[in-house]
């Protein structure tokens, strides 16, 4: 039987060319099996799906059965529904917090962006806009590695994989800056990078982790290994997932708005300064 592949993540956004890595969920989706095999039960149980009061429940109903009926093997949730500009067209935000478009019955699907072509807005990024909003101040940046470039006036959290060649390039960018505070969330991607979680964890467990960090990513030194220690990653990877990130690098500013991807200076330091509240 032809298994169905749901990825969403994978199409591109059209108003950004940002690089990143990702495009998948963050862990291997080991339990993935397990799931399926009570897929049946939970089909026609949506985890708190919210519903826009303008869509009717027959429609909430059918758009939900059937996506998590079509894609039970993946475990899909739908989490909300909500109308469009669109006569018949329904945004319909699922398990990752991708945003995806269906008709009524859920049996046809557009992925991509939605344009109002007057004012050249993309609805689709002003809506992630809003569904990625993150409380800052609320990160645990006991579990980040820290560094303060110059006065450090600036701030910014990066969820990011040892691995990841756009990782690489940011952080080659944010070595050019002289006025940030900056907070590594590592989010290794195994089914990307297969050592990725190995070296998270070498890297958290080093005396100095900032300069090995910066070592690694900026410059290509070896890591130096050393006995594994308690860490944080498996918790800060997760806490990305719990976001919706499935992608790296991927910033989050003071203000709550999230961007995935990379950018070159000095556009970046312009994106981080329209950020900060």
């Amino acid at each position: 039987m032809k298994t169905k592949k749901f990825a969403l993540a994978l199409i591109p956004a059209i108003t950004l060319a940002l690089m990143a890595c990702g495009g998948t969920p963050a862990t291997n989706n080991a339990q993935a099996a397990t799931k399926e095999n009570n897929s049946s039960s939970s089909v026609n149980k949506p985890v708190n799906t919210q519903v826009d009061k303008n869509v009717p429940a027959d429609v909430a109903k059918a758009i939900t059965q059937t996506l998590q009926t079509n894609y039970a093997s993946q475990n899909l949730q739908v989490l909300s529904i909500t109308t469009t500009p669109i006569t018949g067209l329904y945004e319909v935000v699922v398990s990752g917090k991708q945003i995806t478009y269906t008709d009524a019955t859920g049996q046809f699907m557009l992925v991509g962006d939605l344009i109002a072509t007057k004012e050249g807005r993309s609805l689709t990024e002003e809506r992630k806009a809003i569904l990625n909003q993150v409380d800052f101040n609320a990160l645990p940046f006991d579990k980040a590695i820290k560094e303060v470039r110059g006065n450090g006036a600036l701030k910014v959290a990066v969820f990011s994989d040892p691995d990841c060649p756009y990782c690489k390039r940011l952080e080659r960018e944010l070595a050019k800056m002289t006025n940030v505070t900056i907070y590594n969330f590592m989010m290794p991607i195994p089914s990307l990078h297969a050592d990725a979680a190995r070296k998270a964890v070498q890297i958290w467990c080093q005396p100095n982790r900032t300069q090995v960090w910066n070592a690694w990513m900026r410059e290509g030194k070896a890591i130096p290994k050393v006995a594994e220690c308690a860490n944080p990653v498996a918790e800060t990877t997760a806490l990305g997932e719990s976001f919706g990130f499935n992608g790296t690098p991927t910033l989050v500013f003071p203000n709550g708005k999230t961007q995935s991807g990379y950018l070159p200076m000095p556009e970046m330091e312009i994106v981080i300064k329209q950020n900060q509240k």
